[in-house]
Parts: structure tokens; C-alpha cells; sequence
């Protein structure tokens, strides 16, 4: 049994008894006073952590390894010619590709160029990128095993294909605690068009309610239903909210449920957020060298806009900040989609690396760049107006601050862009390393349920130790 479970099991038997001091203890515990930020397990982090938050820029629908930061020139020679059977292997296809007859190698159209102390490859399309190439750690040889958007998306995020697990915010919530009492420890953003992104990415699956995501917007009303209606005033919002509260706890006292505290938790924070959200998602406030930095207008959702929302909510402590950008998904027209989204993303992710950096905060902020898989060799049409198809068996991911080593290249893939060839990282590998990196061992950070010790790293996983600082 978890010290977490431990915990509720002592105090629902402080609930059920009528001595008086258990009543007492739970009103004290969850008065509206208590203003401390939430801890989290005893005894966690298990060591000392290279990073305390990370910002986690995913781009989903799954960018292309071959048009971002993996060229293979060599494929040239192949160009519209039969992937060899012997490169293919028994790799399954997609139902969109297993039809269309040949599966012919399809180049890259673009060009790519080396930047930095280490000679970093990047398509040529980056224009800003190139400027913190020393400071990236790029992984050529991420692996995983789903091959569909949904699936891919939810083995990353909560390491198990299949709904109903929490995802990696909520377990560094359960884990960790928050940094912040005003303010969520799992913080959600959303940009782009094209791939839905479901809210339960960002779950907390069978972890207490409190640890799952908060999606904020980016223009509008930070969080829906977060303002009060008309008519009710701030003075009566705290009447209301304590009275709701008063008979939570008498309820929590008659049954001992732990989803009533959650749900005592979720009360106070919204009115606490009601106060520190509205100024914190207002960029407005910021210089205007650092909006322009960023390319960011205030008032206008974006990418941008949510990096630069990323680094002021790092700022103000929330621990687990998850950008979604969707339309990368290019099964067709490649060549031309990917410059539009290249471009979007380009200038204010470098912006959001060096402004955390110029802050002193990149040395314990970790950020991580990439999709839920990559994309194939072959084409999926047979023209010049060509897309790739969805590709899990190796694909570009970049992580920089916190921990990990700068300037470097690990692993790599072989001529065709098809398959691993050294230092294959895992998905279940990458989410060891990234709670390593938060100072905790993935194997102890667990909770029971239906009888078994859940973990986000499943029963697998192992630290990929070369690329640690």
C-alpha cells in the first residue's frame, strides 16, 4: 500500500470516530485558512532533483523526422523506387497505406543545415532554432509501439495505449505536490488546428481528482466558469464556497471518502485562482522586447502566445506545463505544410529556451520538444504533392535545462530513416528519464489499485543515463 493511501486510511479513522478530535483535525486540515502549498508523498523526491518543473511542448499529430531534424541525403538514390523488404521488415502498416499498392521511397524536398559546437542537423526552414543548438539534447532513436494518433498519445502521456491511466502531470502531482497553493500543479494549453486532443490526456485516471490537468485558454476567460456570474459578489462567492465546504466536511466525516477532500481542494483553489489566474495569463503585462521576442500579441491565442504563458506559469510554480500544438499530422502536401508549422513554432520556442535561460531558470526547468511518433519513408501518395504516413519505430525528440546534457546528438537511424541503429530510447525509457531528472525513481512511484502497483512507467523503463548532465 502507497504512504499516500496510508494517510487517508488514518485519517478516515479519525473521521469515523466520535471522540471529537478527528472532527476537529479535519476542519483544521481543510479549513479555508490553510494556505500552505500542497506536499506530496513522504519521502519524495527519492534524491535530489535536476529539475523542478518541466514544460513539455508537444506537437501532435507527429512531426516528421525526415523534414525537422533527422536528413537522409542518401535517400535521393531511391527517390519514387520500392522500399526494400529487407528495411520494411514485418513493421505493420496503417490501413491508409497497406492499400495503395507500391510503397516507394519518397526524398525530402528540403535542405538542412549543421549548427552549433556539435554540428546539430536541422532543416533549414529553422530560422531561430539554430540559435540554442548548444543548449538542445536531440534524440534521433525515440521508439514506441502504437501507430495510431489516439493510442500513441495516450502510451506517451500516461505509458499505457489504452484510456483510463494518469498521466505524467498528474503522477509529478500525486508525487510531488504543488509549488503554488493558488495555482494548479498540472497546467494545460492548447494551439493549431487539425488533431483532436481530448481532455483526457491531461487525467488523472484512478489518482485522487485533485492531480488532474487544468486546461487554461489563452484568450477570453483564462478557465470557463472561473469568473462569477452576474451579480454575485467576491464577499458572497467566499460565503458560498465556505458553506459548500462546511458540508462537504460533515459529509467527508460520516464516510471517510477521499474524493470529498479532493473535491473541498478543487473549491478553494478556483476561488484562490479567481484572484492570481486572470493578471497571470495577461501578457499584455510583459516588455515589448519580450513579446516581440516570442511573436506574441496579447488578446490572440497562438503557440507563441502559450510559451511565453508557459514561462510565467513556470515562473509562478506550477509544476507540469503541457503545450499542445496540433497539425502536424501530413499525410499529404508535406513539403509546403510542414514550412507553415516550422515557422510557428520555431521563433518562440527558441525565445521561450533563451528567456528561461536569461532568467536563471533553464538549469532546473526541464523542456521537451516533440510528437507522439514520426513519419515514414515511403510516401503515402504516389505524386510530387506527397505526405508521409504515421511511423512509431523511430522518431526526433529534443530535450534542453534540467538535467540534461547540452549540445548533443543521441542515437541514430539508419539510411533510410526507417529503423533505430544505436541507442534506441523508449517511450517507457523517456519517462524514467524525465522523473530521474525530477529527482524520482520510477519504480517507486506507485499507486494501488484493483490490487496491483501502478506505475507510469508500467514494469518497464530504464534511465537513459548517457544523456544526464
Amino acid at each position: 500500500m502507497s504512504e499516500y493511501q496510508d494517510s487517508h486510511t488514518r485519517r478516515t479513522f479519525l473521521a469515523r470516530t466520535s471522540c471529537g478530535l478527528g472532527a476537529a483535525t479535519l476542519a483544521q486540515l481543510f479549513s479555508s485558512g490553510n494556505t500552505a502549498p500542497a506536499a506530496g508523498l513522504p519521502g519524495f523526491p527519492n534524491f535530489t532533483p535536476r529539475a523542478k518543473r518541466v514544460i513539455y511542448l508537444h506537437m501532435s499529430g507527429g512531426p516528421s523526422q525526415l523534414e525537422t531534424f533527422d536528413p537522409k541525403p542518401g535517400l535521393a538514390q531511391w527517390d519514387g523506387k520500392p522500399l526494400p523488404a529487407e528495411v520494411r521488415g514485418d513493421q505493420r502498416l496503417t490501413t491508409m497505406t497497406s492499400g495503395q499498392g507500391a510503397i516507394n521511397v519518397m526524398a525530402s524536398q528540403h535542405k538542412f543545415a549543421r549548427h552549433g559546437q556539435a554540428g546539430m542537423d536541422m532543416n533549414t526552414l529553422f530560422k531561430h532554432m539554430p540559435e540554442i543548438a548548444d543548449d538542445i539534447c536531440l534524440i534521433r532513436s525515440t521508439t514506441t509501439d502504437p501507430i495510431n494518433h489516439d493510442p500513441a498519445v495516450t502510451f506517451l502521456q500516461t505509458g499505457s495505449p489504452l484510456s483510463g491511466r494518469p498521466s505524467m502531470g498528474s503522477w509529478l502531482s500525486y508525487g510531488l505536490g504543488s509549488a503554488n497553493e493558488n495555482l494548479p500543479a498540472f497546467v494545460v494549453l492548447l494551439s493549431g488546428g487539425g488533431q483532436p486532443v481530448p481532455s483526457r490526456y491531461w487525467h488523472n485516471g484512478f489518482l485522487p481528482s485533485r492531480h488532474q490537468g487544468v486546461k487554461f485558454q489563452s484568450s477570453g476567460d483564462p478557465v470557463l466558469f472561473l469568473s462569477n456570474p452576474k451579480g454575485m459578489s467576491k464577499e458572497n462567492r467566499r460565503k458560498t464556497i465556505d458553506r459548500i465546504s462546511a458540508l462537504n466536511q460533515l459529509k467527508h466525516q460520516q464516510s471517510g471518502d477521499p474524493e470529498i477532500e479532493a473535491r473541498i481542494d478543487a473549491f478553494q483553489l478556483a476561488y484562490r485562482m479567481q484572484g492570481s489566474v486572470p493578471g497571470l495569463m495577461d501578457i499584455s503585462q510583459e516588455p515589448k522586447n519580450v513579446l516581440e521576442s516570442y511573436g506574441a500579441q496579447p488578446g490572440k491565442a497562438s503557440f507563441a502566445a502559450n510559451c511565453l504563458l508557459a514561462r510565467r506559469l513556470a515562473e509562478a510554480g506550477v509544476r507540469f506545463i503541457q503545450l499542445y500544438d496540433r497539425g502536424w499530422d501530413h499525410h499529404d502536401g508535406i513539403t509546403n505544410a510542414i514550412k507553415g508549422k516550422i515557422n510557428a513554432v520555431d521563433r518562440p520556442t527558441t525565445a521561450l529556451l533563451q528567456d528561461l535561460k536569461e532568467r536563471g531558470m533553464l538549469e532546473d526547468t526541464l523542456v521537451i520538444w516533440g510528437g507522439e511518433f514520426g513519419r515514414t519513408t515511403y510516401a503515402q501518395t504516389r505524386n510530387r504533392n506527397f505526405g508521409r504516413d504515421h511511423h512509431p519505430a523511430c522518431f526526433s525528440m529534443w530535450m534542453a535545462g534540467g538535467g540534461v546534457k547540452p549540445g548533443m546528438t543521441y542515437g541514430s537511424t539508419c539510411e533510410f530513416g526507417y529503423n533505430v541503429t544505436e541507442n534506441p530510447v523508449h517511450v517507457h525509457d523517456l519517462q524514467a528519464t524525465i522523473l530521474h531528472l525530477l529527482g524520482i525513481d520510477h519504480e517507486a512511484l506507485t499507486f494501488r489499485f484493483k490490487g496491483r502497483d501502478f506505475r507510469l512507467t508500467d514494469v518497464h523503463g530504464k534511465i537513459v543515463k548517457e544523456i544526464l548532465a
